[in-house]
């Protein structure tokens, strides 16, 4: 079993940034994805980023949505299993839960979320 806990959440100005953190614990399996997904209110929860861990590919494979390339940079330490999303130019449509996930074998595990508010 997988635990997943975030970190780095808070309320920022337009353009501002912040940095979120993701600690994994647990039942770490090589070959594996991680990531952020965000749900806003009233909306879909939609991915954000996920990175995977470089096991398989020569390096980590990065995809981001649409609406973050450029402002989103999605990394990564190994050794102490964290994922961080660093968030630059931060627009009010960004407001949202922001959820890590780990998923290894098709099955997904999930943090709690840690709040972004981008006020205008």
């Amino acid at each position: 079993q997988v635990q997943l806990v975030e970190s780095g959440g808070g309320l920022v100005q337009a353009g501002g940034s912040l940095r979120l953190s993701c600690a994994a614990s647990g039942n770490i399996i090589r070959n594996n994805v991680m990531g952020w997904y965000r749900q806003a209110p009233g909306k879909q929860r939609e991915l954000v980023a996920r990175i995977t861990d470089g096991r398989i590919t020569d390096g980590r494979i990065t995809t981001y949505a649409d609406s973050v390339k450029g402002r989103f940079t999605i990394s990564r330490d190994n050794a102490q299993i964290t994922v961080y999303l660093e968030m630059n130019s931060l627009k009010p449509e960004d407001t949202a839960v922001y959820y890590c996930y780990y998923r290894y074998n098709g099955i997904n595990t999930w943090g709690k979320g840690t709040l972004v508010t981008v006020s205008s």
